[in-house]
């Protein structure tokens, strides 16, 4: 995993967004998210218990805990109610994105170098479209993977630009838990110290 500490940058674009009711749909949350200090991940309409609408968020650092997600979602019910853009009922799940998460931000690969992903593109990259493979590098244009299924004659690694990138999310592996954890576990340590120094401060 890269030792790159998480953007704080709330407001950082993402360069995976939606299209028709979800697109709306964002366009309604994200700023009462980014109010809260909570950045959106992804929003997705599914046929899950009836219609659910989906709402992936997280803190600047990473974390989204269980009650993060309450207050997120007691803040988006009212202004979903006001907007209305579901003419149908629907169930409100706001969650973390996970530990296999979407990727949709140029922080996501940055934070999560070094793990597994899968991905798709929009346009032929090396005559290929789908992806899978470690993330080795990452510039502000695009990243670098390694692919761990290359086919004869195809060069171990490929260089995908982000504006052709359609779909991103991390590969679940021992790896990846134990980064996940370890992050986990820097970002309550680094919670705990501001609350400290809050303390000592009054």
């Amino acid at each position: 995993m890269s030792e790159h500490v998480p953007t704080t940058d709330l407001l950082e674009p993402r360069l995976i967004t939606e299209t028709g009711l979800d697109r709306r749909i964002a366009e309604i949350v994200e700023p009462v998210a980014v109010d809260m200090g909570f950045k959106l991940v992804r929003v997705r309409m599914m046929n899950q218990n009836g219609l659910t609408l989906q709402i992936m968020a997280e803190r600047a650092d990473g974390t989204m805990t269980v009650t993060d997600c309450e207050a997120l979602s007691q803040a988006i019910s009212p202004v979903l109610d006001v907007e209305d853009p579901v003419d149908k009922e629907y169930h409100l799940e706001v969650s973390s994105p996970g530990i296999d998460r979407p990727m949709v931000r140029v922080s996501d690969f940055t934070r999560w170098q070094g793990n597994l992903l899968k991905c798709e593109t929009s346009i032929l990259v090396d005559n290929r479209k789908r992806f899978r493979g470690k993330i080795t590098e990452v510039t502000p244009e695009g990243f670098v993977l390694e692919r761990d299924q290359a086919a004869y004659g195809e060069e171990p690694r490929v260089t995908i630009p982000f504006t052709v990138l359609a779909e991103a999310k991390l590969i679940l592996t021992d790896e990846l838990i134990r980064d996940a954890l370890r992050a986990d576990k820097l970002a309550k340590a680094q919670a705990a110290n501001q609350n400290e120094e809050a303390d000592e401060a009054e």
